[in-house]
């Protein structure tokens, strides 16, 4: 299974980003999809997920400001951030979980200036 995350980079507070991943070598449809956050020094978390039946759950830093989507037909999900601030800086993983089985992809960065 191969995820590869894109769309990170350097934002204004207040802005916008899209990130986008796309799965590979797994039954996308039926897999649950999320996207994770790390800083250095502090534990990955979860940011936003989506499963199979298109159900979200956010973490209260994202309620309201991020959208997770997913289009099956593509083997994409996205991670749509607005209204962005400095705590938001991190590099975002992009995640899919199958059956017990768990992966993660190489991560793609995210920096939000103040």
């Amino acid at each position: 299974v191969q995820l590869q995350a894109s769309g990170g980079g350097l934002v204004q507070a207040g802005g916008s980003l899209r990130l986008s991943c796309i799965a590979r070598g797994t039954t996308f449809s039926t897999s649950t999809m999320a996207w994770y956050r790390q800083t250095p020094g502090k534990q990955r978390e979860l940011v936003a997920q989506i499963n199979s039946s298109g159900m979200t759950t956010y973490s209260d830093s994202a309620k309201g400001r991020f959208t997770i989507s997913r289009v099956s037909a593509y083997r994409m999900v996205y991670l749509q951030m607005n209204s962005l601030k400095p705590d938001d800086t991190a590099v975002y993983y992009c995640y899919s979980a199958r059956w017990g089985n768990d992966y993660w992809g190489q991560g793609t960065e995210v920096t939000v200036s103040s």
